[in-house]
């Protein structure tokens, strides 16, 4: 099966010849207005709101961030949006369910959209929580701060170390507030972690290692027709074309953990998956949040044949310019591990469970903070020490800098070094060689095959440099 062949336009051109017909579909799959009388609302009466919109309604949407915003009282879920017709009407009838419990009436509030484009010109959504797969982040995340609005989006920032450039300099550009979904930065133990190792409890640090899973290989799968209410040439969106199989995107039937994740045309496998959180975690105890390591070498297993071609078993070693070596290993147990000239502390998850259909679907080990010596934990870090920024809950850090206009706890310039050394990881794993890095040209020394690799040819309209022009 062949695609045609996209006539080469800009991004902004495309929007406006295809806006249109976009926002006729989604008023006709809602049949209610974006902004609903305060009378029927109560509480949520607009004006003491944030209005959000939701991009992508699959598995972790529904399972984290819809619930994540939907919480707060000074937030309103006005509009979700899904290529998958679907989704996007379980994603409406869900929210909708949830403020009519709420609210003790009949709610129907939200509005449906096919795509994304249309939401982000209306003008009375502030803010956006985008929950795509990998390969839309950093392009729906442009889009969305330079339409004026907010973001949360989820981990990993970025398909390419280029997108994620473009995507930090995009915040920066608007001033928009932006949070990478690394929820663990929300999570005491991981920040009390970081505190410790920061203010010298282990004396000075050595070695970081990172445990993270891995995933399993597939068969190869048939081609199948595409469904009628998936919009599949958009899904696929930069990406080149490859013929349509269920395991290769979502689950029709269910929300179990899609296809897409272990797929290299969407994404980099656990590397990106599990390693945005931990490495994002052990770059704040390491204070190298705004730089990279130096050089990275390593080796993985990868499937010989099937659909799903990303990592399996691996381990890499990165150096950075402090001296500080990281190891990232499916061999650890899940979690990080400083090593100090005094001694070690271990934090994870602990007993903390994750989406079901995850490979780690619960950590293993039960502590969510150990240490060599017990003392290390039981210190108290004194008034003139390092104290990290603090924040209860991920969503509502996000939420209370989107009403200050200060910086979230996961900015960034912070989701894209994090991703950024995923990402160069995975580029060590697949040349099976030390590469040299310079993080602040971001850029590989004298390595032209593996500067290749810091961006992937991008299918128009959906390239990122449609964007420019």
């Amino acid at each position: 099966m062949k695609t045609k062949r996209p006539v080469r336009v800009s991004r902004r051109d495309f929007i406006k010849t295809t806006i249109a017909g976009t926002v006729v579909s989604s008023v006709k799959l809602s049949g209610f207005p974006t902004i609903v009388p305060a009378s029927v609302l109560g509480e949520f009466a607009p004006g003491k709101q944030i209005n959000v919109g939701a991009i992508g309604n699959g598995r972790i949407s529904r399972g984290h961030d819809l619930p994540g915003v939907w919480q707060y009282d000074d937030a309103r879920i006005v509009a979700v949006c899904d290529l998958d017709s679907k989704r996007l009407e379980d994603a409406r009838v869900l929210v909708n369910n949830f403020y009519s419990k709420k609210a003790g009436t009949n709610y129907n509030g939200v509005q449906g959209y096919s795509d994304y484009r249309a939401l982000l010109q209306n003008k009375d959504i502030d803010a956006v929580v985008i929950s795509t797969p990998d390969h839309w982040h950093a392009l729906i995340a442009i889009d969305a701060v330079e339409a004026g609005k907010d973001v949360y989006l989820q981990k990993p920032a970025s398909l390419t170390i280029a997108e994620g450039r473009a995507l930090s300099d995009a915040v920066n550009r608007t001033g928009r507030v932006f949070q990478i979904g690394s929820q663990q930065r929300s999570s005491v133990q991981f920040r009390y972690a970081a505190e410790l190792v920061r203010n010298g409890r282990i004396g000075q640090l050595k070695t970081v290692s990172v445990g993270l899973p891995t995933d399993p290989a597939g068969d190869v799968e048939p081609e199948m027709p595409v469904p009628r209410n998936l919009n599949y040439e958009m899904w696929l969106g930069s990406t080149p074309f490859k013929y349509y199989t269920e395991k290769r995107v979502h689950p029709q039937n269910d929300y179990g953990r899609p296809g897409w994740l272990r797929c290299e045309q969407f994404g980099a496998g656990m590397i990106t998956g599990w390693g945005s959180h931990h490495i994002d975690s052990a770059h704040w105890a390491m204070d190298t949040e705004y730089t990279g390591p130096i050089e990275v070498s390593g080796w993985a297993e990868f499937p010989a044949k099937g659909l799903w071609d990303v990592h399996g078993r691996f381990q890499t070693e990165a150096l950075y310019a402090n001296g500080v070596r990281m190891v990232v290993s499916s061999e650890f147990p899940n979690g990080i591990k400083f090593d100090g000239t005094q001694g070690w502390i271990f934090v994870s998850r602990g007993n903390e469970s994750v989406t079901a259909s995850d490979p780690v679907a619960k950590l293993k080990d039960p502590k969510a903070l150990d240490a060599s010596d017990p003392k290390i934990i039981t210190s108290v870090i004194g008034p003139n020490e390092i104290h990290l920024y603090e924040s209860k809950e991920h969503h509502r850090n996000w939420l209370d800098c989107v009403r200050s206009r200060k910086l979230t706890i996961a900015p960034a310039e912070v989701a894209h070094r994090s991703c950024s050394t995923c990402l160069i990881h995975q580029i060590a794993m697949k040349l099976k060689r030390k590469v040299k890095w310079d993080p602040v040209r971001e850029r590989f020394k004298n390595d032209d095959e593996a500067n290749a690799m810091v961006s992937r040819p991008q299918r128009w309209p959906y390239a990122l440099n449609s964007h420019q022009s």
